[in-house]
């Protein structure tokens, strides 16, 4: 096996784990996006009924996992394109039963008067109201689901300062190496190594 940092070796290539790159895993990502951790999101779990669940699914390194967790994001993106402040998606977990789906949705920051507890309610309607396929047989391009719950989450880390979330994130054989950097949309957490960051230099990919 000669992946490093936690790859996992394929047959023809390293599975990276997230914030690794490289051809063996040897580097650690040149930029973390840390902006959907400081929130607003909506926490929801969808019952995905025409995808067979396999143990695999289980593990979010595994090829089974990625595959399944993309296809999901792209049917998701396009149901809530329209509601206001959408960023996208991150898939927590997966289980049995077809496949059940824990998943959070990503928000821009809402005006004062707005409710979160509101913008929840609303993520679900819209998902139970999407158009399902006319076939939902387990080969159909399409998957059919069913929305079961939301729950909203503020931001839960406000508690760290960036740097302390910076190296929360980062692969562990790295973490020295990151320091926070906002912008006006977010936070990133990147190294000296992060090309237009203030600072910066050639590292030679090293």
């Amino acid at each position: 096996d000669p992946c490093l940092n936690g790859g996992r070796w394929t047959g023809t290539a390293c599975l990276c784990p997230p914030n690794m790159d490289g051809p063996r895993c040897e580097f650690g990502a040149t930029t973390i996006n840390l902006t959907a951790e400081l929130g607003p999101f909506v926490t929801m779990m969808a019952r995905v009924t025409n995808r067979d669940f396999s143990e695999d699914m289980g593990d979010a390194s595994s090829p089974g996992h990625r595959r399944f967790a993309a296809e999901f994001s792209r049917t998701m993106d396009g149901i809530y394109r329209n509601v206001s402040g959408y960023r996208g998606i991150d898939v927590l977990s997966l289980s049995r039963g077809s496949v059940v789906v824990n998943y959070r949705v990503q928000l821009r920051p809402l005006p004062g008067n707005a409710s979160l507890e509101r913008r929840a309610l609303e993520l679900l309607a819209v998902a139970n109201a999407a158009s399902q396929p006319h076939s939902c047989s387990p080969s159909a391009d399409q998957l059919c689901f069913t929305a079961t719950s939301a729950r909203a989450a503020r931001a839960t880390t406000l508690a760290l300062n960036a740097t302390e979330l910076c190296r929360r994130h980062a692969p562990a054989n790295f973490s020295q190496f990151y320091f926070p950097y906002r912008t006006a949309n977010g936070l990133l957490c990147v190294t000296n190594c992060t090309l237009n960051v203030p600072g910066s230099f050639d590292c030679h990919r090293g």
